[in-house]
This record gives structure tokens, C-alpha cells and sequence, in this order.
């Protein structure tokens, strides 16, 4: 028996970083999956021809070292591949309503694309040095 989750979406906001009072670092995220909509086994277009789409939410989790390099890495609109487990959480609230939670607990994040802030780096800063001279 299996709980693998494999995500490819867009960053929603930058991601969160807080910690327990053990110490434990926790930074959430918010991802945005999109696939085509259908109807009757046929994707359904706009006026214009293009794809009508339908967006889903994730949570992201992750924990310590992985979730210090998502805080220091990533930003709103990233492409971002996660790959963890669902994870849902059940508790009560104040007015004692029975509450439920699903979140993504990441174990690895790659990322797909660049922050934004890196994408206009000068060509000059990044090391060559393991270049094959042909």
C-alpha cells in the first residue's frame, strides 16, 4: 500500500515559513494544477478556441531543510514539481463543528523554473568552469 502524491503547477503566493515551539521549521505553500475541461469525452473550448481549463489548489507542507531551500528559492508563479504524500487532519472547532483538512506533505520539490529575480542575472555570473571546450 502506497500514499504518493506527484504535483506540476504554479507557485499561488510566496511561501510561509514558520516553527513550532520545538523547533521544528515548517513552510506551507499554495500550488495551482491545471488540466482541460471536459464534456462528453471532449475538451471544451471558448469563443476564442481556446481550452477552457480547471484549476485546483494544493497545500504544500515541508519540513526543515527542504522547506528552508523552498522559502530561500521560491516565489509567487514558480513552476515547481512536488513530489509527497496526502495527508488529512480531522479537529474540532471553537463552536465544537467537527473540521476537516487535506494538505500535500512534500518530501522533494524541483523546481521548473527560475525566481524571476534570477532570470535577468547577468550571463558573466554564472561559473563555466565545468564546461567541455570542444
Amino acid at each position: 500500500m502506497q500514499n504518493i502524491v506527484i504535483l506540476a503547477g504554479n507557485i499561488g503566493q510566496k511561501p510561509e515559513v514558520r516553527s513550532t515551539q520545538s523547533g521544528t521549521k515548517i513552510t506551507n505553500f499554495t500550488l495551482a494544477t491545471s488540466r482541460p475541461r471536459l464534456s462528453e469525452g471532449r475538451v471544451l473550448r471558448d469563443e476564442n478556441g481556446y481550452r477552457v481549463m480547471d484549476t485546483e489548489w494544493h497545500r504544500i507542507t515541508c519540513f526543515n531543510g527542504l522547506g528552508k531551500t523552498v522559502a530561500e528559492h521560491c516565489e509567487k508563479g514558480m513552476k515547481v514539481l512536488v513530489h509527497g504524500r496526502i495527508h488529512y487532519t480531522k479537529w474540532t472547532d471553537a463552536t465544537g463543528t467537527d473540521r476537516y483538512g487535506c494538505e500535500i506533505i512534500a518530501e522533494k520539490v524541483d523546481f521548473l523554473s527560475r525566481p524571476k529575480s534570477a532570470e535577468f542575472e547577468s550571463p558573466e555570473l554564472v561559473d563555466r568552469d565545468d564546461e567541455i571546450p570542444f
